[in-house]
């Protein structure tokens, strides 16, 4: 199996997962041209094509994919503004492409009807496909959810298995670190990833994927149950907060406006 992150646009990415047949899982096209650009050169053709939400920078591809390969199945969430005929598996539902085994996973907050896809294959480690619900290092902003669907989405995801290999939507790791970095300044997990992260950014390479133990280590999403990441949201509010989810509320405002 190789997993490849394809850039596109400004700062996304379009996630190719290929198998030794040269199938390929395609997951959130925002562009066709470096799809067909990976396939020209690497010699795959998509299997499936897997669509996290509605939001242009996530699907505009996928009609100009499916003008070539005609007839790929299409994988993608009961949302009309999808603007395509897709499979709308139930949430928890699971379907197989070719050896891989796909769950589907209903993650509002960022969007109403937003999923992700957890991919298991025999011999490798699990990979979801998260879109812009968990960023490494962050989450998404809550344009048609609240913080109590975000926090629940969130914890799903956080509950998979700790070497899952998370692929998200965009690059933004760097960004994210400076507003973790803020939340929980003396965690040392968060300064090695921060370190590597910057590495890697210089030598041009992507920083993901990342993986689920990593994200329970260095996100303060995920973490809002820690002494010092309720402390800091403590501080932001002037009074201890209510609970996780208010606490995680007050990350997600604070993130919302935050320059590093």
């Amino acid at each position: 199996m190789r997993l490849q992150p394809l850039p596109a646009r400004v700062d996304n990415y379009i996630w190719v997962l290929r198998n030794d047949q040269g199938r390929a899982l395609v997951v959130d096209p925002s562009e066709a041209a470096p799809v067909f650009e990976a396939a020209n050169s690497e010699d795959f053709s998509p299997a499936a094509i897997l669509l996290t939400h509605h939001h242009a920078d996530h699907v505009a591809g996928a009609a100009p994919l499916l003008d070539r390969w005609t007839g790929t199945p299409v994988y993608g969430p009961d949302d009309d503004r999808v603007g395509l005929p897709v499979n709308a598996p139930a949430d928890g539902a699971t379907f197989a492409v070719d050896d891989w085994s796909v769950q589907v996973l209903h993650v509002p907050g960022h969007t109403r009807t937003h999923i992700a896809f957890f991919v298991r294959s025999a011999g490798n480690d699990p990979v979801l496909f998260c879109g812009d619900t968990l960023f490494s290092l962050g989450c998404g902003r809550l344009f048609e959810g609240d913080a109590a669907q975000m926090e629940n989405s969130l914890g799903r995801l956080a509950a998979l298995p700790p070497e899952t290999r998370v692929c998200c939507g965009h690059e933004y790791t760097l960004a994210n670190a400076a507003f973790a970095a803020v939340v929980e300044p003396d965690n040392a997990a968060l300064q090695r990833r921060l370190k590597e992260a910057k590495t890697m950014r210089d030598a041009r390479r992507p920083t993901l994927p990342s993986t689920i133990g990593s994200e329970l280590e260095c996100n303060p999403f995920l973490r809002c149950d820690q002494p010092a990441v309720v402390g800091a949201a403590a501080r932001r509010l002037g009074r201890a907060p209510a609970g996780h989810t208010e606490t995680f509320a007050t990350l997600r405002a604070w993130k919302d406006g935050f320059s590093a």
